[in-house]
């Protein structure tokens, strides 16, 4: 499982200089819009798994930050705030409608032999059924550190726990991923 070596966190008087900025003048909102949206795109696409409504769903996010932001008080974490919208508006896609259009998660290195390919498909396979059999709270942990590659302690501000709390609960629930997969394999 890959884990993240950084993380998309500012330190905090940068990124509070950044929202202050785009609180006083919403074009200051693009330098937030840039640092934020790979993450948040990629944390949704991984949430919803349809292109057009992870397009879709980061626009409401991005939307839904910038009609809240006179409202905003920062107190750590900005990404906290703003990944805290990204599970509400996946949230909700949920309770509109199921996934329609798969998206394609072809991004295999040119330069690996077919063998490793299929040994490498075949691990991703064994992986993603487990992470499936996983409540909804680890899988969001999952995507959160993993997909999104935010830190600890940006994930604790968006689900409201505490950062050591969140660590002691990723690692436990990758040891016991990387012990099912090495049992299966």
């Amino acid at each position: 499982m890959k884990q993240p070596t950084t993380s998309i966190l500012a330190p905090v008087e940068d990124e509070a200089a950044l929202v202050s900025a785009a609180q006083h003048d919403l074009s200051g909102f693009t330098a937030l819009y840039d640092r934020y949206f790979p993450a948040i795109y990629r944390y949704l696409s991984s949430s919803v798994r349809t292109v057009p409504e992870a397009e879709d769903l980061t626009a409401q996010t991005f939307l839904a930050a910038i009609e809240a932001l006179p409202h905003y008080h920062h107190r750590g974490h900005f990404s906290g705030w703003l990944f805290t919208i990204a599970r509400n508006k996946a949230r909700d896609y949920y309770r509109r409608r199921p996934p329609e259009e798969p998206l394609d998660k072809s991004h295999s290195d040119k330069t690996e032999d077919s063998l490793a390919q299929v040994i490498r498909s075949d691990e991703i396979q064994q992986l993603a059924l487990l992470v499936g059999r996983l409540d909804e709270d680890d899988q969001e942990l999952i995507r959160l550190r993993c997909v999104a590659e935010l830190s600890f302690a940006e994930i604790g501000a968006a689900l409201g726990r505490k950062e050591e709390a969140v660590k002691k609960n990723f690692y436990r629930l990758a040891a016991r991923l990387q012990r099912q997969l090495g049992g299966e394999s």
